[in-house]
């Protein structure tokens, strides 16, 4: 037997015709993939991946007496072949536009070669495509244009995460939301202040979005005006928020700590187990006072509380009988606690006042307002830091500032002081202690990491003064 002969027979034998046909029709099939999609396209790169799988998954056994396999892996081949044709042809026919200051509906259909009968047959579709009045400079539209002035398909995206698609079907666009979902990464960033707490956040690379959320996390136990001082230090464990890859915004705030003057104060986000969320101090006591120190984020007092102060206009011994916070017009005001609206309407030298009646015989004035929030009116349920009106100077005032003042009984007291009498928030039951321990025990491992001596400092205690972990 010559040679040739017999490297033909030991081929046949090793590799069955079944084999061969089916290795040519997927060399075929990736020819098709390698010309559709080059190599580095995304979508190439999928396309190899899942025939590479489809072959890894098949037998020896498959290859030689199931046809029908081949048969179904040479279809899986073409349609990926098909999907990656119609991609690269949609692709081209696709022209994506963000929404600039000044823009209008009209301004972007013409800036993509559409007409204004486009834009109506488009905004009469439904009551969805409401959506399409309500955009804002960021908001991003993809048109898919296959050919000129036809209108197959909108994709309208409000946020990096939700949106809609408006899909031209037998002369009508049916619309369907869009709901992507981000990769959220935990980060942790720490701060030292050398001047105030937001110039710390910005060196630190906080945002300042989460800096207020952090003052509001301890706004009860913390005069974010006059406590921090010089070499406080704060650590922030928060979410990022990514999607493809891109850094997209912020999440919730899970856990901080303080350090005030030597002293530290730390708050874990904790979900109970009939859902109520909160954050607690690490002995299981809600961050959640009954009164905020404050009902401003940025001010200045220029006036405290005192029963015999010279009155600025009239010029005669007047009480001042609540705390002036200076801050500019606008600046939005927040509810110190829960509590029912009883007046917010004009009310002599008072200006624009709104008044909450509290539980326990409490009562917090707010005046001189700019204006009051939406739907802040008499019988209005507020919440504990929900905005309720801005800054103003109406009234009596001469300049613009909060004029805020506290009653107990309809007594004035001092809101600087009144808060130390103040009853204590609520802690969390014991039958939930067990579960918030197990959980904060990594972010409390995370903040002892920080320390120097790696031991956490003593932490106040709403009962007992400070504790130890």
């Amino acid at each position: 037997m010559d040679p040739i002969t017999s490297v033909r027979q030991i081929f046949r034998k090793c590799y069955p015709r079944n084999h061969l046909m089916l290795a040519s029709a997927l060399s075929a099939g990736l020819l098709v993939v390698a010309t559709l999609a080059p190599e580095e396209s995304a979508h190439g790169d999928r396309l190899r991946h899942e025939i590479n799988g489809l072959v890894g998954n098949l037998d020896e056994s498959t290859l030689v007496s199931e046809r029908p396999a081949s048969q179904q892996i040479m279809e899986s081949v073409a349609k990926a072949a098909q999907e990656a044709a119609q991609q690269s042809a949609e692709k081209a026919f696709i022209k994506q536009v963000t929404v600039q200051q000044g823009d209008n509906l009209s301004s972007l259909f013409r800036q993509v070669g559409l007409n204004a009968q486009d834009l109506f047959r488009i905004v009469n579709s439904s009551e969805e495509s409401s959506v399409l009045n309500r955009l804002f400079p960021g908001n991003q539209l993809s048109f898919y244009i296959p050919e000129p002035g036809q209108l197959k398909r909108l994709e309208v995206f409000t946020s990096p995460l939700e949106g809609y698609v408006f899909t031209l079907v037998d002369a009508r666009y049916e619309v369907e939301p869009i709901q992507r979902t981000a990769d959220v990464v935990n980060v942790m960033r720490q701060g030292r202040i050398a001047d105030s707490l937001f110039v710390a956040g910005q060196r630190a690379d906080i945002p300042a979005g989460v800096i207020m959320s952090m003052a509001d996390v301890f706004g009860g136990v913390i005069d974010f005006l006059m406590d921090p001082r010089q070499g406080d230090e704060f650590s922030i464990i928060y979410e990022e928020k990514y999607l493809d890859g891109q850094f997209i915004g912020t999440g919730d705030v899970l856990a901080a700590q303080f350090v005030n003057q030597g002293r530290e104060h730390i708050a874990v986000r904790y979900e109970t187990a009939n859902g109520d969320i909160g954050f607690f101090n690490p002995e299981g006591e809600s961050m959640q006072k009954a009164f905020l120190k404050n009902p401003l984020d940025v001010f200045r007092i220029s006036s405290n509380f005192n029963p015999n102060r010279m009155h600025p206009i009239l010029n005669t011994i007047r009480a001042h009988r609540g705390t002036d916070y200076a801050a500019p017009t606008g600046t939005p005001v927040r509810a110190t606690a829960d509590g029912t609206v009883t007046w917010a309407a004009r009310n002599g030298s008072y200006g624009k006042l709104i008044i909450v009646e509290h539980h326990g015989s409490f009562e917090t004035r707010y005046a001189h307002l700019n204006d009051y929030a939406a739907d802040i009116k008499k019988g209005s349920k507020v919440r504990q830091g929900q905005i309720i009106g801005y800054v103003g100077a109406t009234g009596g005032a001469t300049g613009p500032h909060l004029h805020y003042e506290f009653l107990v009984g309809g007594v004035h007291k001092d809101p600087r002081t009144v808060l130390e009498q103040m009853p204590q928030a609520i802690a969390l039951d014991e039958s939930e202690m067990e579960r918030f321990r197990e959980y904060s025990r990594e972010i409390l491992r995370q903040f002892r990491q920080n320390r120097p001596d790696g031991r956490l400092l003593s932490y106040h205690s709403l009962d007992s003064g400070s504790k130890q972990p």
